[in-house]
């Protein structure tokens, strides 16, 4: 028996609601334009009125197959479709322009492929162990992929797979498996490296492996990205006062820099205070995860975990040059209505999901996902 709990989770609002404004802040700062921060400010109201609007909604119809299938086929024929009717944008068809908001259909196909992950490994998690359901979950997850990758998206293709190698290993593949996996993925990237990466995307691993060896080319943008943290210094510059962003020697500050910008300002101490906000909101996203009623709803948990951890470490990581230059947002920071709203629903689901915890089981869920680990 279910019990129903309608309570949100406040911490998990709490340590969400500095970052979007920190977001805000910075946006309004750097931008000679002030349809940035308006926009995105209008995006940020209707994101939280559908989060707390999808919390209130009994949500388990999303356990049903049929209603899974449904929403994969229209996401996979939302990403065969920008072949057809998308322009090309910097040299990639990853938008659907609908006059008054350009839709980017990789970002509710991230949320899709978790709830048909879940859905699928809850039902098999004893048998997870078989190679034959790792190839069957896989190719949910390669369909999206590939048909993403050859937009180009190279980043969000990659987000895609790492989504599903995290569900895997939570659900229990075996070492074996693991192994095998790891193989192939490493024979994999040799033959995109060889046969279907493009030029720049190569430039950029290894501008990652020598940053400092094109700072006029390819290395640009990691390196501006670089100089706008570190001259940010302990206390920062001042709200207004970034001079590699407000002077646009840093690209993309609005969206793929955002953090450098940001750090630029408020220097050491207020990004180490968004760090631990980011930190608290996957804390929270995880602990409401232990506490699903059953394996559906946990291994959602863990999924939306992974995807907002992977965005999170893989923006920081190329703004502080510790990862190469991808393109992925920062959620909640960077500029870009239909990432932002993505990821306001994806935790309407979990809070909707928390409705009907059984914190009572909490200990017992826990020992579940270790034993299936």
């Amino acid at each position: 028996m279910y019990q129903k709990n309608f309570s949100i989770d406040w911490i998990l609002v709490v340590a969400l609601v500095p970052i979007v404004i920190a977001g805000l802040v910075t946006m309004s700062s750097f931008t000679g334009e002030t349809s940035f921060f308006w926009r995105q400010f209008i995006w940020v109201i209707v994101s939280f009125a559908v989060m707390f609007g999808v919390s209130r909604i009994d949500i388990r119809f999303l356990k049903q197959t049929s209603v899974l299938m449904s929403l994969y086929g229209i996401s996979v024929m939302l990403l065969a479709l920008l072949f057809f009717v998308a322009d090309p944008v910097k040299g990639s068809i990853r938008w659907i322009d609908l006059g008054f908001f350009s839709f980017q259909p990789s970002d509710p196909a991230k949320i899709v492929l978790i709830l048909v992950l879940a859905k699928y490994f809850s039902r098999r998690h004893i048998e997870i162990a078989q190679i034959r359901h790792i190839i069957v979950s896989a190719s949910y997850m390669m369909i999206m992929m590939l048909l993403i990758f050859f937009q180009p998206d190279f980043k969000s293709s990659l987000v895609f797979m790492v989504i599903w190698l995290g569900m895997v290993l939570v659900a229990g593949i075996s070492k074996k498996h693991l192994l095998l996996v790891g193989s192939l993925v490493i024979v994999a990237f040799g033959m995109l490296w060889l046969f279907a990466f493009q030029p720049y995307q190569k430039q950029r691993i290894m501008t990652f492996i020598n940053p400092l060896s094109d700072i006029q080319g390819s290395g640009y943008n990691a390196y501006q990205s670089t100089i706008a943290v570190g001259s940010g210094q302990l206390l920062g510059k001042g709200v207004g006062y970034g001079s590699q962003s407000r002077l646009q020697f840093l690209p993309e500050s609005e969206t793929d820099f955002i953090f450098a910008s940001f750090a630029e300002e408020w220097g050491f101490i207020g990004s180490f205070l968004l760090i631990v906000c980011y930190g608290i909101l996957i804390w929270r996203i995880f602990a409401n995860a232990l506490m699903g009623s059953s394996n559906f709803e946990t291994l959602y948990g863990v999924g939306i975990g992974i995807y907002f951890s992977i965005h999170t470490l893989f923006n920081i990581g190329m703004n502080i040059g510790l990862l190469p230059v991808t393109g992925i947002p920062l959620p909640f920071m960077s500029y870009g209505g239909s990432n932002m709203l993505t990821s306001f629903l994806a935790l309407g689901i979990l809070l909707a999901m928390r409705r009907y915890a059984r914190p009572s089981r909490q200990e017992d869920v826990t020992k579940d996902i270790l034993e299936l680990t």
